[in-house]
């Protein structure tokens, strides 16, 4: 097959659609959240619980459903950066 040919037969597969520039971004920052949530060997309701993101977000999130704002990829990126700083500074927050 000619290149060409290739992507005509891609881009008449239902099932195999060509991906956006916006879906792959969506992609990219699921499998970031997917990662860190499960670095922490938790549940998706867990960790939305422990660092107090709300559950529906977080699914859509990481299944790449919605764009997700970039105060979440922040937040998740630090908790990524030191997951047992993160937790305790959540639970001084959660005490004050």
């Amino acid at each position: 097959m000619t290149p060409e040919q290739v992507i005509a037969n891609a881009k008449s597969d239902p099932d195999n659609l060509p991906v956006d520039e916006p879906a792959l971004r969506r992609m990219v920052v699921a499998r970031m959240i997917r990662r860190v949530r499960e670095r922490a060997g938790l549940s998706q309701a867990a960790f939305a619980r422990t660092f107090h993101i709300n559950l529906s977000r977080l699914q859509d999130a990481e299944q790449g459903r919605a764009n997700t704002d970039p105060v979440l990829v922040n937040y998740i990126s630090l908790i990524a950066d030191d997951l047992e700083r993160a937790k305790k500074v959540v639970k001084a927050w959660e005490a004050a």
